[in-house]
């Protein structure tokens, strides 16, 4: 019985070192758990597979840095995969008709990064698209969400982007390729008609 209570004692030392023997991080870090942690928690308190992945240190410092690079602040809960792919498309010029990284227009933007990042194939043109999302509010926006425009009422729409974050949008526009724009410059706040959500 005293060897047993022993040996659990151990046990419990051995678990609780594992998870405190890490340095502290360095100022300004957010929490991060090693990867080895992270497995460690997820097998004891996880079954759940659309549980949020725990960062590392290292993941942190890459996700930071592709949100600079589209002007918004993340929260870690943005799919990086589609922030990474926007990043990758940034300065593609504008093509009309195309959908390459040599050239490309808004809705072929669009088709491409839905194929990379979620293997979903979108209809070619931004009207098309528009016919076939779920029509959501503009304060219920999500990561991820087409962001549609005309130019007025009873105009077609003409023009699509993803939306990002914090009024924040990836399109391809005509004078710029693909760029990061904010749905509050006058432009696309006069000319933004609806948001969609993609079914996945």
């Amino acid at each position: 019985m005293k060897n047993s209570l022993l040996y659990c004692l151990a046990a419990a030392s051995m678990v609780l070192s594992f998870f405190f023997e890490q340095a502290p991080a360095a100022s300004g870090t957010t929490l991060v758990a090693s990867s080895q942690q992270a497995s460690l928690l997820s097998a004891f308190f996880s079954s759940d597979d659309d549980a949020p992945r725990v960062l590392t240190p290292s993941d942190s410092v890459a996700y930071d840095k592709v949100a600079q690079r589209l002007g918004i602040e993340t929260t870690y809960t943005e799919n990086e995969s589609l922030l990474e792919t926007v990043v990758s498309w940034l300065g593609t010029p504008y093509r009309y008709g195309s959908n390459s990284k040599s050239g490309t227009d808004c809705s072929g933007f669009v088709t491409r990064v839905f194929k990379e990042v979620y293997g979903l194939t979108l209809q070619r043109s931004s009207r098309s698209m528009f016919t076939s999302v779920k029509h959501i509010d503009k304060d219920d926006m999500q990561t991820g969400d087409l962001v549609f425009f005309r130019r007025g009422p009873g105009q077609p729409i003409y023009h699509v982007g993803i939306y990002l974050k914090d009024s924040k949008f990836a399109h391809a526009a005509t004078n710029g390729g693909v760029m990061v724009s904010s749905l509050n410059q006058a432009y696309y706040s006069r000319n933004f008609y609806a948001a969609g959500r993609v079914e996945r």
